[in-house]
């Protein structure tokens, strides 16, 4: 049963005004077993031996005695699909004991009124009586021999399904019991408070009797127990008693498990709308608060009487005076863990909803505009103080109330909270309310009654078992030709030709099994001059371009593709456009030929260049608040040695924001007219086709069309930059990411680039063993994704040398300073201490099997292909490659680390929360 903590509050302020027989203690002597622990105002502590704790608090003023024993176990301690645990083991508890096999008849003959309740934090079973030793010796009997002894039996479990079911069942008939569950569950991310005791109906009907007794041997054990004796006693013989009976048990050797989840603060308003046939309507907020033991618990109790008092608090004045609602309420619970605190209002059957709704959420997160007095936290006080006075001439209550606070950290916790309410004053309430009563905190929760709710019911899954057993499938696919990529194969295959002037071709066929095919070309026109200032059209055409052509809508092009079976891609940037075609045999031709008629016969639509726009300004608006976009920018403008206007140049998101809101859909036609053409470039086909249709296909649809601007690659040259540092800050952002970079003169074709690039491997190339990783993510656990790379130019003639080598990693914000020394010391490491032998050799080998795994993809083969048709390299190049990596010295790779990298150049851009 879970219960909000207001009466466990009020009982904690009347300790203020208690009888002199709660305030004297009483000097006992104790059983060799016991030792006194800390005495507070009448209720005494003593701990046994293995562990369990007792609480005596004597009061002969009524002839009654309260015995409750409270277990450390409840909701919160339940694991995935055992939910509804901790409760079914407090309805076993009753089934019995070898000792005791018929537990109700027993106290029921005895005149023992008894209960049990389950709450989030823990588990309790109590009884009262009229005061009389051999009562109370029997019951302080029974609970030490259920407390290991209960039978926790599969008979027991199946008879008490049922009684456990409809107590669900009752409490689902509820509507406020289903809204405050629907909400508790939207309300908690991560933390088990989302879980009610009653837990799920499937885990409380299949959970396997083992795993109910493995859960009770666990928690049900005495130094996970607290004994509350309370009434009319001696307590020098209830002690005695109490040794008798608990002393005897053992200490467990298991620890008890540790609780370790912490809810992460909400980050924005939530919802949750219940439709139930009901004549009741509900509207609920319920708002993150701290526990019981932080010091805002006080003021929050006093928030909650301010508002939810009938007749004299806010809800009630503002809500049912205008009957805007039937019933209104706040409360605030106090656990071990945060908790919640609830508003609630039950409307009229014909209530008005949204004005019921607005008028709670003004109560409560509008304070500001009306502050709670002086005179509201008074009177709240009293009106505190006077139910407390009655509260504490019921021992029970107060052993009762001993419990919720024992299972929310200790019981002494009652008198701190009561000091600490005695202390609250106006500006506390205000200060609490404005902190924890704010929209983004709140889970909103609303019950519409509904006549005939329409609900989508899942239907359970067939056995796997009566599907697949006798299935027996189609056809097998031809599973092609067993073809061994390596390069002399590769070479042997491939034919090379060039169609027209400068249409260079490789046709590499091969049985494939589902008879797959792959085209990539990549057409090539414009010179610097030439797209100088018109790089914005350049990008744009490109993701235009599958938008529609003359003949065909956006809608169209795709169905077709997909009758086809062919994923496509036409697209293209300020030098080039491309077709990448991945699909079958018997559609290739259809496929080119429907790419090539997009590419050719745009048609720009205006309202897909409206949505590419708006799309561009949402992406935007998104980077400049993202710490990698950031840091990215940051360290692209400053290594930017291009002028604005420069096809190469970087423009700002400021810039490149306003260049694409300037841009017309004509500035696109026009691009495309002048620059577009397919007679130049490179056409890569890999896979299963007909070379000989193809190539005459490929004349037909490509060497006619030239472009009007001849192509020329822009020449690119090393710079050097000095070192340089930025810092960013980007709130509400708890992954950071550091960003590192220096310029570097180097070509692929350059002797000492292989040595520099398995460097720059063992440096940063592996996730989990490269230097830097093994520092900073293995042994410091800074990172979890830290890494370097290098870049080489490339070039057809010439030597353009525009290299870089680059790190990067993200980590937390207050991380960030400790990642960037422990990248600029392994970096310092590697200049002074070169690599080792063994380094080498690992590198190596694994970048030799990455290059061999790679060619047995036909993507990656098709990029090759085109990179040789490129820069007019062929086989021999990465024969050579693979034979310069296997020759490799640690005295290269130490000469090349010395000549290239200068760890006093390197420039480091970071971004994160750094509060």
């Amino acid at each position: 049963m879970l219960k909000m903590s207001i009466g466990a509050l009020a009982i904690a302020l009347s300790f203020a005004v208690a009888s002199a027989a709660h305030a004297k203690q009483e000097h006992v002597v104790l059983p060799g077993t016991m030792v006194a622990g800390p005495c507070v105002e009448g209720i005494c502590e003593y701990r046994l031996q293995n562990g369990m704790r007792v609480l005596l608090f004597p009061d002969a003023s009524k002839p009654t005695v309260t015995v409750n024993l409270v277990y450390g176990v409840g909701s919160l301690h339940e694991n995935y699909g055992e939910t509804g645990m901790a409760h079914l083991l407090e309805h076993l508890l009753f089934k019995g004991t070898p000792k005791h096999p018929d537990i109700p008849g027993e106290m029921q003959k005895r005149g023992v009124s008894k209960n049990a309740t389950t709450s989030l934090d823990r588990t309790n079973y109590f009884g009262s009586f009229p005061a009389n030793d051999e009562t109370l010796d029997w019951l302080l009997a029974l609970e030490a021999d259920r407390m290991v002894n209960s039978r926790i039996a599969k008979t027991d479990l199946d008879s008490e399904m049922t009684v456990v079911r409809n107590e669900m069942e009752a409490n689902d008939n509820n509507p406020g019991s289903v809204l405050m569950k629907r909400m508790r569950s939207v309300a908690f991310d991560w933390h088990n408070y989302a879980n009610m005791p009653i837990g799920a109906r499937s885990d409380v009907e299949n959970v396997p009797i083992s795993n109910l007794q493995a859960f009770y041997r666990t928690w049900y054990q005495p130094d996970n127990a607290v004994l509350i004796v309370a009434g009319r006693i001696d307590s020098a013989a209830a002690l005695q008693r109490i040794a008798t009976h608990f002393g005897p048990l053992k200490k467990p050797q298991r620890m008890l498990p540790a609780l370790h989840t912490v809810e992460p603060t909400q980050d924005g308003e939530r919802e949750v709308t219940v439709r139930r046939d009901s004549d009741l309507a509900m509207v609920a907020a319920s708002y993150h608060v701290p526990a019981l033991a932080q010091a805002d618990s006080a003021a929050l109790a006093v928030l909650a009487d301010v508002l939810g008092d009938n007749p004299n608090g806010r809800l009630y004045k503002a809500l049912m005076e205008p009957k805007l609602a039937a019933f209104s309420m706040a409360a605030k619970e106090s656990y071990r863990d945060p908790g919640l605190f609830t508003v609630l209002g039950v409307l009229p059957k014909d209530g008005d909803a949204g004005k019921a709704e607005a008028e709670l959420l003004k109560q409560a997160e509008s304070i500001a505009a009306r502050p709670v007095t002086e005179e509201e936290v008074a009177a709240s006080k009293q009106r505190i103080g006077n139910g407390l006075e009655k509260l504490t001439s019921d021992v029970n209550a107060v052993a009762m109330a001993l419990s919720e606070y024992q299972s929310a950290g200790d019981w002494r916790l009652l008198f701190v909270q009561r000091d600490a309410i005695a202390e609250v004053s106006a500006a506390d309430v205000n200060r609490v309310a404005a902190a924890y009563l704010k929209s983004s905190n709140r889970t909103l929760g609303r019950f519409v009654p509904t006549a005939a709710p329409d609900r989508a019911v899942i239907p359970a899954a067939p056995p796997v078992a009566s599907l697949v057993d006798t299935y027996v499938g189609r056809a097998v696919a031809d599973s092609g030709e067993a073809f061994e990529a390596t390069l002399e194969n590769i070479a042997a295959r491939t034919e090379t030709f060039t169609l027209g002037d400068g249409l260079k071709v490789s046709l590499l066929p091969k049985k494939n099994r589902g008879q797959t095919v792959l085209l990539s070309a990549t057409f090539r026109f414009g010179d610097e001059r030439a797209i100088t200032g018109r790089s914005t059209a350049a990008a744009s055409v490109g993701p235009m371009l599958m938008m529609g052509s003359t003949t065909m809508s956006r809608a169209q092009i795709a169905a077709r593709l997909d009758a086809l079976g062919t994923q496509a891609m036409v697209s293209g940037g300020p030098q080039s456009a491309v077709i990448r075609l991945d699909g079958k045999r018997d559609t290739l031709a259809d496929a080119l030929a429907l790419a090539t008629d997009v590419l050719r016969n745009p048609a720009f639509p205006q309202d897909q260049f409206e949505q590419l726009r708006l799309q561009a300004a949402t992406g935007v608006d998104f980077q400049r608040k993202e710490p990698n976009a950031l840091a990215s920018m940051a360290m692209a403008q400053y290594f930017d040695p291009w002028p604005k206007g420069h096809p190469l140049h970087v423009d700002s998101f400021d810039e490149s924001l306003a260049k694409m809101q300037a841009l017309s859909i004509e500035d696109l036609r026009t691009f495309h007219r002048d620059f577009y053409g397919t007679a130049d470039g490179e056409i890569v086909v890999v896979g299963d086709f007909d070379p000989v249709a193809l190539k005459t296909q490929l004349q037909t649809l490509f060497v006619d069309w030239k472009s009007p601007a001849a192509y020329a690659p822009i020449a690119t040259q090393y710079r050097e930059r000095a070192a340089h540092r930025e810092s960013f800050a980007t709130p509400d952002k708890p992954n950071a990411v550091v960003l590192a970079r220096q310029n570097l003169s180097l070509n692929v074709a350059d002797a000492d680039f292989p040595a520099l690039s398995i460097a720059v491997g063992i440096l940063g190339g592996d996730p989990l063993k490269a230097r830097l990783a093994s520092r900073i993510r293995q042994k410091d656990g800074l990172s979890y994704s830290v890494g370097a790379g290098l870049q080489a130019d490339e070039s057809r003639t010439g030597r353009d040398d525009s290299g870089s080598l680059s790190i990067q990693a993200i980590a937390a914000p207050e991380n960030a300073g400790k990642v960037e020394t422990a990248v600029r010391e392994e970096l310092t490491r590697l200049l002074a201490d070169g690599v080792t032998e063994q380094e080498l050799r690992d590198t190596v080998s694994a970048r030799l099997v990455a290059r061999e795994q790679s060619r047995a993809n036909d993507s990656a083969v098709a990029g090759l292909l085109g990179n040789q048709l490129y820069y007019g390299r062929n086989m021999q190049f990465e024969s050579a490659r693979d034979a310069a990596y296997r020759a490799l010295t640690v005295e290269q790779v130490n000469a090349a680390i010395r000549k290239h990298l200068k760890p006093e150049q390197l420039s480091v851009f970071v971004a994160g929360d750094f509060k």
